[in-house]
């Protein structure tokens, strides 16, 4: 059986794809790529394929939420950087920086800012 990964893709919803967008370019310091699917406009994550990816998503039934599922996002190269970005963005820490055990990293939580709790993570 080949090898296969917990997450094979994830959708984070906006209500305001735009302010979003920026959000997310600003946090984690990538361009995202507009597509649209149907009804549905997103901004996509960059990533490698075959890999897991995701995107911000608007339209019918997607709905931000601070109470739902977090997916965490590679912070690379240093969460500290990406943290002290989330506020001029127009998010808010909620969980600072947590140290996991042995050479995993760190992870935070923030509110973006449509609303919905996402979880940051990196090495450094």
């Amino acid at each position: 059986m080949p090898k296969q990964d917990a997450l094979s893709w994830f959708e984070i919803p906006a209500a305001d794809l735009r302010r979003a967008t920026r959000f997310y370019e600003a946090v984690l310091g990538r361009s995202l790529k507009t597509e649209t699917m149907g009804d549905r406009t997103l901004a996509v994550f960059p990533y490698h394929e075959p890999g897991v990816g995701g995107c911000v998503i608007a339209g019918n039934g997607h709905v931000p939420s601070p109470n739902g599922a977090v997916v965490y996002l590679d912070a690379a190269p240093k969460i500290d950087d990406a943290l002290a970005r989330v506020a001029a963005a127009g998010g808010r820490v909620v969980l600072d920086k947590t140290a996991l055990p042995g050479d995993l990293g760190f992870f935070a939580h923030v509110i973006d800012s449509e609303g919905n709790r996402v979880g940051l993570h990196a090495l450094g």
